[in-house]
């Protein structure tokens, strides 16, 4: 059912109750706005009696204008509450209620030819959204924003977990420290150095008396992403827009809104995931029709690129000159990974175990000639290598009831990939791939332009908006992180944006605590492809001499609670079959475990510390409990009131075994089986860096 009331009140220029408050639905949260006297809009939030945000500034700075933020006069005032009831295509639960509280100020410069600017607040029970409008308007047409003014003042040193502020990249560990200690000086950049003490959204906080606070945003559309820039004297933060290669911010024409500026927040870890605020700031999709949109799981010739068993590349290419290479007259390195025989196992592999799709890297001819080089014209994303037969693949995978996933990877010369998309997505439809992993490892070409500008992140939209025309779905990796847009592009399933697992085989790694972090960070925008499921955590054994010391820094059992705990529609068993094959009985949480799911529920969450989470499968009355914690181990101890009461259900547990730990035992393991009900209570132990994975079936009568 859906319920719409509209409540308006409109004053004229010099409207004299300048002071606006409203208060959530449920009166958890209060907004006050209000005008300094200088003119400057300015906003607060309170959670009851505690201050969330103290007195913030809001502003526009725009080139070759006056700025938007002081010289203001209030000069409309509109307020409306809206509550509806939605369902989306697929998600964490099957209905989501969007349900706030609407002030639109608008406001007016005299000394800028009466400019207007429009701030729209919309307050939740859980936190607040807003953005700035331009309405059209005879003076402010074409403009360009060189930055904005909005900021973020807490009221407290609080506990913060960030990554820095790189314009092209967010593959980092997150640090833990107080506001007030925010510097990134002495961390090695991935692209970019940044100013020390700029940081990226999502930014997760708490204070000393248990408020847990979320900064990012929602609905990123023809706009630069915000960083945060720390006032680590006033624990203040500021936004800061990633440049173009002009060193603007964003183009922009009339008339045109930012992204919503979110502030989520609860004195419940828990709540604060279970929030849906940004995904209900994000529009309903256009797409007539979205059945043909399927979450899934899938293998692929992957990872063993990653320890070193295969290579993406072909051949060698010591005494080749690339340019105009006839590949057909080359012999293969020897261990090129995406050969058809090779591809063939991995098919077969998915079918015999109920997996959906099989992801290809490496098929296609240029990787001998990309990395490090800011080359325009490296892949065009149609031919193969001699070694990988496309239509005999096509066939088998047809045989065996699988589909292939297609690999694009761009190497970040995105005008080439633009240049070549409509090409490239008939020949998946040609050869029957419906899914796409897309990649943008390196230095953007137009050269000067970064991953989160304004440039990039109208090309990230466009890819979803074309290539659900063409009824594809797709997964970016290296992309600007995610704002809830997969409400608007259904078949946006994932993306990377964040260091997923992958950085456990090729660097230090990511210490046992990052998997309790991310779902309070990168996660709060939308689903990562972060593809868990490695079962050899010691990594020597693929290859001695290039993996010496190298390992996963979780235990197996971790590894599988990560399907429940880390959020996707489209989930990689990432490891080789072979390691699979070892360890059938573990393997079977994965082959069971669902992507697509009608109900969760956040047992048990502390950032940085544990997270337990239980969620039902779509369509069934199949639940699934994942339990992950830091480098400590601890007792986590879940009721299963969540459960259909008065229903008996057989409980598998998949355990850390006695002794493990994820630097010492990482792949000890037990499985054990108990009847349970709504009644029951289970007590997990969780070894350090390690976790527990559970399967909830009804038993048949």
């Amino acid at each position: 059912m859906k319920r719409l009331t509209f409540l308006l009140f409109t004053g004229l220029m010099g409207f004299s109750a300048q002071a606006q408050t409203v208060h959530s639905p449920g009166n958890k949260l209060t907004l006050s706005f209000q005008l300094s006297p200088a003119g400057e809009p300015t906003y607060q939030l309170r959670l009851g009696g505690r201050a969330v945000l103290k007195p913030s500034r809001l502003g526009m700075l725009l080139q070759g204008l006056p700025a938007l933020d002081q010289g203001l006069a209030v000069a409309r005032v509109d307020s409306s509450q809206h509550d509806d009831t939605w369902t989306p295509v697929w998600g964490e639960v099957q209905q989501i209620r969007n349900r706030y509280k609407e002030l639109a100020v608008t406001l007016q410069q005299a000394t800028g030819n009466n400019r207007q600017l429009v701030v729209r607040f919309r307050l939740y029970d859980d936190g607040l959204g807003f953005r700035y409008e331009f309405p059209q308007q005879p003076n402010l047409q074409y403009f360009t924003v060189q930055e904005e003014k909005t900021e973020f003042n807490l009221p407290a040193n609080h506990k913060a977990f960030w990554i820095p502020g790189d314009y092209d990249s967010n593959e980092y560990t997150y640090s833990t420290t107080r506001l007030s200690e925010v510097n990134s000086a002495s961390i090695e950049p991935i692209q970019l150095k940044s100013d020390p003490k700029r940081i990226q959204t999502p930014l997760m906080l708490k204070s000393d008396d248990g408020l847990y606070v979320n900064i990012h945003e929602a609905a990123l559309v023809n706009y630069p992403a915000m960083m945060l820039d720390v006032d680590t004297q006033r624990f203040g933060l500021r936004s800061h827009l990633v440049p173009s290669a002009t060193g603007a911010a964003a183009y922009l024409q009339a008339p045109e809104h930012t992204p919503w500026r979110t502030i989520i927040v609860s004195n419940k870890a828990p709540e604060v995931l279970a929030s849906k605020l940004i995904l209900n700031l994000n529009e309903p999709t256009k797409f007539p029709t979205t059945d043909w949109i399927r979450p899934q799981k899938f293998v692929g010739v992957w990872w063993e690129m990653h320890v070193n068993k295969a290579s993406w590349n072909y051949a060698d290419t010591s005494n080749i000159k690339l340019s105009g290479t006839d590949w057909s007259k080359l012999k293969p390195n020897g261990h090129h990974g995406a050969n058809t025989a090779n591809v063939k196992r991995y098919i077969a592999f998915a079918a015999k175990h109920g997996l959906q799709s099989v992801l290809v890297e490496g098929w296609n001819v240029g990787w001998e000639d990309w990395a490090n080089n800011w080359k325009e014209e490296v892949f065009d994303f149609v031919t193969p290598y001699p070694d990988f037969n496309v239509q005999e693949l096509q066939q088998y995978a047809a045989s065996k009831g699988v589909k292939l996933m297609m690999h694009h990877e761009t190497s970040s010369s995105v005008t080439n990939y633009e240049r070549r998309q409509e090409a490239a997505y008939r020949f998946m439809k040609q050869y029957g791939y419906d899914a796409v992993k897309t990649g943008y490892v390196g230095r953007i070409i137009p050269r000067g332009e970064h991953h989160d500008g304004q440039w990039m992140v109208n090309h990230y939209n466009r890819t979803a908006q074309k290539t659900g025309e063409n009824q594809l779905m797709v997964d970016m990796h290296e992309s600007v992180r995610p704002t809830g847009l997969h409400r608007t592009y259904p078949n946006w399933l994932a993306s990377e944006a964040a260091r997923g697992n992958e950085f456990n085989a090729w660097s230090s790694g990511n210490p046992p605590e990052h998997e309790t972090i991310l779902p309070f960070t990168r996660l709060m925008g939308g689903p990562m492809d972060y593809t868990p499921g490695i079962f050899q955590i010691k990594l020597e054994s693929w290859n001695p001499q290039r993996n010496q010391g190298k390992q996963v820094h979780t235990t197996l059992a971790k590894q599988l609670a990560l399907y429940v705990t880390l959020y996707s529609p489209v989930q990689m068993a990432a490891d080789l079959p072979e390691a699979y094959e070892q360890r059938p009985d573990a393997f079977q949480f994965i082959k069971d475990v669902a992507v697509d799911w009608d109900d969760t529920r956040i047992l048990a969450a502390e950032p940085g510390d544990y997270l337990t989470t239980a969620r039902k499968a779509k369509g069934t009355e199949e639940w699934y409990v994942g339990s992950i914690t830091d480098e400590n181990a601890r007792t986590q101890t879940i009721t299963l009131d969540f459960l259909t009461p008065g229903t008996t259900y057989e409980a598998t547990i998949y355990a850390d075994g006695k002794g493990a730990s994820w630097d010492k035992n990482p792949q000890a393991y037990q499985i054990r089986r108990q009847k349970v009900n709504s009644k029951t209570t289970l007590k997990l132990q969780l070894a350090p860096g390690g976790g527990a994975a559970i399967s909830l079936k009804p038993v048949r009568k």
